[in-house]
């Protein structure tokens, strides 16, 4: 699926955060990736990465959310509480691109829009994108980029594990 700038990288960067454990070195995890999707000079601050992570809890809601009145309802509160304010800039010498929070702006609102705006535009386009594993106890969240979009798990790790346990199971019920 073709996304544009923001639905791509935006997206895949609220996947990412909300895929992180706070418990499991949560803020070098928000410093790591955060640069990997989105562009700034800025570093993640110590004070920045505790909020960038409690932002990452709130876009999990618009993860594998079947009814889309309540995954519209989600990515709306998202856009409204991130200050979302578009429009094109040309810093840096880079053609014109649409922001969604102005570069002077510090890192925690730029990822929140950024993350807001990247949601909305899968929503627009297609909302089932927005998946969650279907590997009981996995809550790994992901944006199916797949070509028919009909990926189900995070991983090929836990489809295998679905699908085997699957095989036993109807090969325990023939005999």
């Amino acid at each position: 699926m073709h996304f544009n700038p923001y639905g791509g990288p935006a997206a895949e960067l609220a996947a990412a955060l909300v895929n992180i454990d706070p418990a499991q070195g949560g803020p070098d995890e928000v410093r790591r990736i955060v640069p990997l999707y989105h562009r700034s000079p800025e570093p993640i601050t110590a004070a920045a990465a505790p909020l960038i992570l409690a932002w990452a809890a709130r876009l999990s809601g618009a993860f594998g959310e079947r009814d889309l009145d309540r995954q519209v309802d989600t990515v709306n509160a998202l856009l409204a509480d991130s200050a979302s304010r578009p429009y094109v800039s040309r810093h840096d010498g880079l053609e014109p691109h649409i922001h969604y929070a102005h570069e002077r702006d510090g890192i925690v609102t730029r990822v929140r829009a950024f993350t807001a705006a990247g949601l909305a535009h899968v929503v627009c386009q297609d909302p089932a994108r927005l998946g969650r594993c279907d590997n009981e106890g996995c809550d790994v969240v992901y944006v199916d980029t797949s070509r028919n979009g009909r990926r189900r798990f995070c991983s090929a790790r836990c489809a295998t594990r679905v699908h085997v346990a699957d095989h036993r199971s109807r090969g325990a019920r023939v005999v």
